[in-house]
């Protein structure tokens, strides 16, 4: 992407993180045994119902209790002490209960700190987390690729507001060069990942990642970091919801503690994101009679395999050579293909070829409407076709198999200022909550 900054530059501030008091699971904290693993989360916006309540009953201080905060007394679980049904002043009670408690320290001294993940198959991630310095609306230092909802919005900045903190960063990715061109930032997160140093963090999740986590607290090196990213710009990869709340509490604080937003930063030309998609589950609605009914606009093919990894292999097939969407459920499998390109046309004006055969902007406004499913919204389930299918009501449901995007797509359209349609991405891998988090009051400067 472009470095077109508008006069305002790319740049981490350090901040005093706030962190959980032990590097892994076997210290011993305010009995019973705290184990770190099980206190940290997914992203918010990942957890179903169902992951929630694991959370929660797997440990007393998971993350989620901070970041999905319940409403009163209606669980089991719920903390002792903490009762009535604002879940945001909750949560704001929560955090500090557990600062007193000496479940969460906060670090001496500011720093960046280089996080690294390292998944079960090998591969791996490497970024740099610290306090964003959020650019002006329209700026093109932070682009965003993907268009939010109101509700999700409100939710986040009631809670950073009562809570006055970052709980979990969002997700930037930057280009940061080749071979003797790469910048300084990326250096520095590869030179203190790979060497001797003891991690601040070092523990292992349950998906069998692990998370480390390093302090950068030294200024020269600060300082070269951010003359590095002074001429770059980023992607807003994952965390919209949260960064359109970080410019609404921003407001015109300009440089002031709501001036920033915690980010983990990476350079994804060292370290290629993956990319995966998020599927639909929409109720009251038959596989059969959606296809019936898509007919009118695409082609559609019942897919003989009853199985699904088969109809998904079918599916990206498709996709190489246009919008296509699987139907899934009751043993059943329908591929949409071949769309109308007067139907795209008409049903989405206004936006460029590239952005109306995108496989969720033709789901989004062109078949939503012709099936009657625009009033309640889908469900959505995160990168597994599998999961989808389960979460849709036998004889009753539709599961809505979602091709990913391309990368260079995304970039193309960001670069334009042209939003994808909501939910349209999955980039990873995604950040742990509970890391590390920064309160507002401990500012920047």
């Amino acid at each position: 992407m472009g470095a077109d900054n508008s006069g305002e530059v790319l740049e981490l501030a350090p901040f005093r993180g706030l962190r959980y008091a032990t590097r892994d699971a076997r210290a011993l904290l305010d009995s019973p045994l705290l184990n770190l693993a099980l206190a940290l989360a997914p992203p918010y916006g990942v957890i179903d119902a169902a992951g929630l309540t694991r959370l929660m009953r797997a440990a007393s201080h998971n993350a989620v209790w901070l970041t999905v905060p319940p409403a009163g007394q209606g669980w089991a679980g719920y903390p002792p002490g903490l009762s009535g049904p604002d879940r945001y002043g909750n949560a704001a009670r929560t955090l500090q209960a557990w600062i007193a408690a000496g479940v969460l320290v906060r670090d001496s001294v500011p720093a960046l700190y280089v996080y690294e993940q390292r998944l079960s198959d090998g591969t791996q991630q490497r970024g740099l987390v610290g306090a964003l310095r959020l650019p002006e609306p329209g700026s093109t230092t932070v682009r965003p690729h993907e268009e939010v909802m109101e509700g999700p919005v409100v939710d986040r900045t009631r809670l950073m507001r009562a809570t006055r903190a970052n709980l979990e960063p969002i997700l930037l990715l930057y280009q940061g060069g080749h071979g003797a061109e790469r910048g300084a930032a990326s250096r520095v997160a590869e030179t203190i990942a790979s060497s001797d140093g003891t991690p601040l963090v070092d523990t292992v999740t349950d998906d069998g990642r692990t998370h480390r986590l390093w302090a950068v607290d030294d200024a020269a090196t600060v300082a070269a970091i951010n003359t590095d990213l002074a001429g770059r710009s980023a992607l807003l990869a994952d965390g919209h919801h949260r960064y359109a709340a970080y410019q609404r509490l921003r407001g015109g604080a300009g440089a002031g503690p709501w001036g920033y937003g915690l980010a983990l930063l990476v350079d994804s030309e060292a370290y290629p994101p993956t990319l995966g998609t998020i599927h639909r589950v929409i109720s009251n609605l038959t596989p059969a009679s959606a296809a019936d009914a898509a007919r009118t606009v695409a082609e559609v093919a019942e897919l003989a395999s009853g199985r699904l990894s088969a109809a998904v292999e079918t599916l990206h097939a498709a996709a190489a050579t246009g919008p296509a969407l699987l139907l899934a459920g009751s043993h059943r499998f329908y591929l949409l293909h071949g769309f109308s390109a007067s139907g795209i046309a008409q049903a989405m004006p206004g936006h460029s070829p590239l952005w109306r055969e995108l496989p969720t902007a033709v789901l989004e406004h062109l078949l939503l409407p012709l099936w009657g499913a625009t009033e309640a919204p889908p469900r959505f389930v995160h990168d597994d076709p599998a999961a989808a299918l389960a979460a849709a009501r036998q004889d009753r449901d539709c599961a809505v198999i979602v091709p990913p995007m391309r990368v260079a797509d995304i970039y193309t359209l960001a670069g334009r200022g042209e939003l994808t349609p909501r939910k349209s991405t999955s980039f990873g891998p995604k950040p742990r909550t509970g890391l590390v988090m920064r309160t507002i009051d401990e500012t920047t400067e």
